[in-house]
């Protein structure tokens, strides 16, 4: 796709908006590409954590406006409104992040990608339309988004070993959202700009960027450095990373501490698939048979008998898991 400059659009309520939940998504989308424009729909006053996030980044805000009924489908026309109007108007922009689940932004994601922009959907499984997943050039579920942060910039006043580590744990994620899992030294460092605007390799003692990414591969077992024709390039080596098992002892309080997770996060209901992959990301070979269960699904309903989650079906039919605190 090149270089990709984003406009987003957050619906708050349909995000289920919380602080950290919000910056992540923006580093998500950072880690893609500039964010030349953000907004967010339905502000209220209960959102005021939002605000130090939203003026970092430049965001405007529509507020909520409590009149009538109609009130929800006013603020998603609004959005439709603006994301069709910056389409006509900026040519600058390419890609488009919708913060929402909502089928009825559908026509819209089709009337973007038929413009030729590339259009990230975002949203929690409890209330993302499969139709409007589809529609969308790629989607990512906010759990996944949420449950798995990136490193906020490391302090100034902090041991420089320290600040590595938490760069060791950074780069992999950024590495891990590109297709071929690999970039050059300049694309790393420009994502690294995009996520922390005053970054610099001379912060970590570092005369050139190549010197901190040696470190940086000497900290972490998952980047590997090579050299193509003079240019450095940055890979995701997964294979040297070590991987943890669940077994019939320990599998119980990992579903337990990832129920946990997304509960802390601000989710009070999860797709069973959302909870299989937060799970397979930790433990890579999980297998519901090596821990004694035929199907995933038997695993939820032992969940339910722990009184660690209640079984629901949405109108579509689809199984829910509703956390229980």
């Amino acid at each position: 796709m090149g270089q990709m400059s984003y406009a987003v659009f957050v619906d708050l309520e349909n995000a289920g908006a919380k602080q950290s939940t919000l910056q992540n998504i923006i580093e998500k989308v950072k880690i893609r590409g500039d964010i030349l424009l953000g907004k967010v729909y339905g502000y209220t006053d209960r959102y005021t954590e939002l605000k130090e996030v939203l003026l970092s980044n430049t965001f405007n805000v529509v507020p909520s406006l409590r009149y009538g009924k109609n009130q929800k489908n006013n603020l998603d026309i609004q959005l439709v409104i603006d994301a069709m109007e910056v389409a006509y108007a900026n040519p600058l922009i390419n890609g488009f992040c919708i913060v929402s689940g909502d089928s009825d932004y559908t026509p819209l994601v089709g009337k973007l990608k038929s413009m030729g922009k590339h259009v990230l959907g975002i949203s929690r499984s409890e209330v993302a339309s499969n139709i409007f997943i589809k529609a969308c050039n790629e989607f990512i579920f906010l759990e996944s988004v949420a449950t798995s942060p990136v490193k906020q910039q490391p302090s100034r006043d902090a041991d420089v070993r320290e600040d590595i580590k938490e760069l060791a744990e950074l780069v992999p994620t950024i590495l891990g959202d590109q297709a071929e899992e690999r970039m050059y030294a300049s694309e790393l460092k420009g994502t690294l700009l995009r996520l922390r605007p005053d970054f610099n390799e001379r912060n970590y003692g570092c005369g050139s960027f190549g010197k901190l990414m040696a470190l940086v591969a000497r900290e972490s077992p998952q980047i590997r450095l090579e050299t193509v024709d003079s240019s450095l390039i940055i890979v995701l080596d997964n294979g040297e990373t070590p991987t943890r098992s669940l077994d019939k002892g320990n599998w119980l309080p990992a579903f337990r501490q990832q129920l946990e997770r997304f509960r802390e996060e601000g989710f009070e209901r999860v797709n069973p698939s959302i909870l299989k992959a937060a799970i397979q990301a930790e433990y890579p070979d999980f297998d519901e048979h090596k821990i004694g269960f035929k199907k995933f699904s038997d695993i939820m309903k032992r969940l339910e008998r722990e009184h660690l989650l209640v079984i629901e079906m949405d109108e579509a039919k689809t199984m829910l898991l509703r956390i229980i605190s």
